[in-house]
């Protein structure tokens, strides 16, 4: 494509303001961005969240305001499937556990299952329920948004 003497090349995809575009469209590949730009931050404070000298609070607080922010942006635009939902359960999971650390039950000798007990403690609503109550607000801006307005 030339404009005013300058020419575009046609790419399969590309990064704007953060989010990954393709001409497909592919959300699947923008989500697994956005879990690889989450990754690489959770790793970043890792050391944080498996230390004993800072509260469960505040570990929250760090994954919440440092981890959760790269994976959750552009989130209102997606349209998610059983798979992707998954993934990013399996994600908000392994930050959990870091953070409530797993228990060893000394009586049985076995390793507690902190499913429930996560949930318990954590009580914060998951990641796929925080992207559709997104969804719907967004959806609620663009409505209120006047007919001259492009979304």
């Amino acid at each position: 494509m030339r404009i005013n003497n300058s020419t575009l090349e046609r790419v399969e995809e590309f990064k704007y303001l953060g989010t990954t575009l393709t001409n497909q469209n592919s959300i699947p590949e923008e989500i697994y961005s956005r879990l690889r730009s989450g990754n690489a931050s959770y790793h970043s404070v890792q050391n944080l969240l498996s230390s004993m000298l800072l509260s469960k609070n505040l570990k929250i607080k760090i994954n919440r305001t440092i981890i959760l922010p790269f994976v959750l942006h552009g989130c209102e635009t997606w349209s998610l499937t059983l798979r992707e939902e998954r993934k990013l359960r399996v994600f908000e999971n392994m930050v959990s556990r870091r953070i409530f650390e797993p228990r060893r039950d000394e009586v049985r000798r076995e390793w507690r299952s902190l499913h429930e007990e996560l949930n318990d403690l954590y009580s914060s609503s998951n990641i796929v329920l925080v992207i559709k109550s997104r969804r719907i607000r967004w959806a609620g801006h663009v409505a209120r948004m006047g007919e001259g307005r492009r979304v």
